[in-house]
């Protein structure tokens, strides 16, 4: 039976050390495959018109093909040149939860993350984030200097 692990990438050489971390992981344990994610933190509660629900709506697509074409795209294709099977996801939502819903859905082993992000808006998000998902994880989490 095949090992699935969840790497949480955010765009940074952080994100970068927790792919490493899972490379090794999944060399150790042999079947396994890799989902790479990232999560655009984004709040479902704000309150818009028709209008700029129509725009939020054009940006988040936007915003999830340029996550795909600078992070996970690269990020699959140099598992694959490992000899890693990969797969890639982004999402928008809370970090926490939306990793958690990921590996979730995925039938994960656990969640490999970074500790914190070396970016601004992203070391905001996701340090706190990292927090949050250990803490209410429904599987093992693994967080990665």
């Amino acid at each position: 039976m095949t090992t699935r692990l969840v790497v949480g990438l955010d765009g940074h050489a952080s994100g970068e050390r927790a792919l490493d971390f899972a490379v090794t992981q999944a060399r150790l344990i042999g079947d396994c495959d890799l989902v790479v994610a990232y999560v655009i933190e984004w709040s479902p509660f704000s309150f818009h018109s028709a209008e700029e629900n129509a725009q939020r709506h054009k940006r988040r697509e936007e915003e999830i093909s340029t996550v795909m074409s600078r992070v996970i795209d690269p990020a699959v294709k140099k598992l694959e040149k490992l000899g890693i099977k990969a797969t890639g996801v982004v999402r928008h939502g809370d970090v926490a939860d939306t990793l958690n819903a990921i590996a979730k859905q995925q039938k994960a082993a656990q969640i490999i993350v970074a500790r914190s992000s070396e970016g601004g808006f992203s070391s905001r998000i996701f340090g706190s984030s990292t927090f949050n998902l250990v803490k209410g994880a429904d599987l093992p989490v693994t967080v990665v200097q």
